[in-house]
């Protein structure tokens, strides 16, 4: 499969996990709901590797990568259930959004690779006031709110740590074999987690959750885990981390249209200010401003008619406007 494609579907399926959540939480209890989909996850991984005849683990290494991606499962995916009873989908996709900036951190720390430029800290400043916008929002609806906040800002920190260890020990691994091994080591987990919070379960479950549950079964954690390790595989830590610039967006607007969930001023300015600052800390707007400059010193050039002289100099003015913005 080519990685553009790939790609396109896991912006398509974090976009809509959020949702699909809050869904799958509405008539079973957030760990039940968690531990059942990581389960029949479980269970359609390990077929497809017996149906495609590969082998689980081919190397001793393999077991550590397997462990990184367990991370961004188990206490990962727990506390983003836990969160979803407090705030909106939408909300939680964006305030997963600083995820770019906390894999800049651990690639710092692990990778010894400084990432962070003097555009990027203004990009940290505003993601942190836009932040500081919706903290002040959930702090006025009420105490349960901001529990949601934080456990995603500490998702957020969870996955990046995971994205960037399993960068570092997992690139060799077959996305499919990385998938149903992170399974292997976070379901056992999250089976002991129900089981020791009093193996709650409902007696009577709804569409809605049936729906959301086996979305996320066989869309988020099947296709979604394996084809994010997929992008993981052949993409660098900074294109991967452009993904949250585009799924707060379209996450927050299937909130509002299928959910129809609301939605404060003070929400809509913090969240415009966190995706914003994903376009600054990306580049965006640096990209877009070279590209228009070099379009209109090409136009320029040709207009005041100066490439015939500037050619008997073995310098055109497209080749200069080239230099000038490359």
């Amino acid at each position: 499969m080519p990685v553009v494609i790939a790609y396109a579907f896991v912006v398509l399926i974090w976009s809509t996990t959020p949702l699909a959540i809050q869904w799958s939480n509405s008539s079973v209890p957030f760990i039940a709901s968690v531990t059942i989909r990581m389960v029949l996850a479980l269970i359609v991984c390990s077929l497809l590797l017996v149906i495609l005849r590969k082998p689980l683990v081919t190397d001793r290494r393999d077991w550590l990568a397997f462990v990184a991606g367990a991370v961004g499962l188990y206490p990962n995916m727990l506390i983003v259930y836990w969160s979803s009873q407090f705030i909106s989908s939408g909300l939680m996709a964006v305030i997963l959004g600083v995820y770019p900036f906390v894999v800049g951190l651990f690639s710092l720390l692990f990778l010894r690779e400084n990432i962070f430029s003097p555009i990027r800290f203004l990009a940290l400043a505003i993601a942190i006031s836009g932040l500081a916008v919706i903290h002040i929002e959930q702090l006025n609806l009420g105490g349960d709110a901001i529990y949601g906040v934080f456990g995603m800002l500490a998702s957020a920190f969870l996955f990046g740590f995971s994205s960037v260890w399993l960068k570092i020990s997992g690139a060799h691994i077959d996305p499919l074999r990385q998938s149903t091994g992170a399974l292997v080591f976070a379901v056992p987990a999250f089976v002991a987690t129900w089981w020791l919070l009093g193996g709650e379960f409902t007696a009577v479950v709804d569409i809605k959750s049936m729906v959301g549950l086996g979305y996320l079964a066989i869309a988020g954690s099947v296709i979604g885990h394996t084809l994010f390790f997929y992008v993981l595989r052949y993409c660098s830590m900074m294109s991967v981390s452009l993904i949250t610039l585009i799924t707060p967006v379209m996450a927050l607007s299937l909130g509002v249209v299928v959910a129809k969930e609301l939605v404060t001023v003070a929400t809509v300015v913090g969240s415009l200010m966190v995706v914003l600052s994903l376009a600054v800390y990306q580049g965006v707007f640096t990209y877009l401003w070279r590209y228009f400059e070099k379009q209109y010193l090409q136009v320029w050039c040709i207009r005041r008619k100066q490439v015939p002289s500037l050619l008997q100099s073995n310098m055109s003015c497209l080749d200069k406007s080239v230099l000038i913005v490359s």
